[in-house]
C-alpha cells in the first residue's frame, strides 16, 4: 500500500507499521522531520504544510493518516479560555474530515484528541482519541492508563513537562496506530463506496 502520514511528528502512530508499505511522511518542522527520518529511514519524508499537501496529493495514496494539531480542540484549551487565553478552535481539522469524507475514495483516518465541545462530525474513539475514518475500527485490546495514554506525561528527570516530553506526549500510541492500520486492511470496502 501507498500510505500518506500527515503531521507525522516523530512517528508514534507509524512505529509498529513495519516496512512492507511505501510511506510518505509530511512534517512542517525540519528538526522534527529529521528525527522521523532517523527513526524510519525507508520512508520518504517531505518538509511541507500537511494541510496543503493533502489537498494536492490525496488521490495518490491507498491509505491516508492525518493527525492535525490538537491544542485548540483539547480540554486544556477550554480551561485556558476560561482563564482568559481566548482562541478559536483551528477548523482545519474539520476541513480535512469533510473534504476526505466527500472526495476520498481510498481509506483514511483523521485523528485528534477528544474535544472540549461536542464534535461537529461524529467520530469513533479509542482512549483519548477521536477518529474519523471511512471504515470501522473495532476491538482495540491495548492497555491504556487512567488518562487514556501509554507513556509518561512529565520528565522523569525534572518532574516537569519540557518540549521533548510534549513531542512524545502528542504521539499517537503505536499500538493504536497499528490497530487502525490493520482495521483498514481487513475492511472490505470504504463506507459509502461498498
Amino acid at each position: 500500500m501507498k500510505i500518506l502520514n500527515l503531521y507525522a511528528g516523530i512517528g508514534g502512530n507509524r512505529k509498529l507499521w513495519g516496512n512492507e508499505n511505501e510511506i510518505t511522511a509530511i512534517e512542517n518542522n525540519p528538526e522534527i522531520a529529521k528525527i522521523y527520518q532517523d527513526f524510519f529511514p525507508n520512508d520518504k519524508v517531505i518538509v511541507a504544510d500537511a494541510h496543503q499537501y493533502l489537498l494536492e496529493h490525496y488521490k495518490e495514496f491507498d491509505f491516508i493518516w492525518s493527525s492535525p494539531p490538537c491544542p485548540s480542540h483539547s480540554v486544556t484549551s477550554y480551561f485556558l479560555n476560561a482563564q482568559g487565553t481566548i482562541r478559536y478552535p483551528d477548523m482545519k481539522l474539520y476541513e480535512e474530515i469533510i473534504f476526505l469524507m466527500a472526495f476520498c475514495k481510498n481509506k483514511f483516518c483523521v485523528e485528534n484528541v477528544k474535544s472540549y465541545y461536542p464534535p461537529l462530525v461524529e467520530p469513533q474513539s479509542i482512549g483519548r482519541h477521536y477518529l474519523w475514518c471511512n471504515f470501522n475500527i473495532e476491538g482495540f485490546k491495548g492497555k491504556l492508563d487512567k488518562v487514556g495514554r501509554f507513556g509518561p506525561v512529565k520528565s522523569a528527570e525534572t518532574g516537569r513537562t519540557d518540549e521533548k516530553d510534549k513531542l512524545i506526549r502528542n504521539c499517537v500510541e503505536p499500538e493504536i496506530g497499528l490497530h487502525i492500520l490493520k482495521c483498514s486492511y481487513s475492511t472490505k470496502g470504504v463506507k459509502g463506496n461498498e
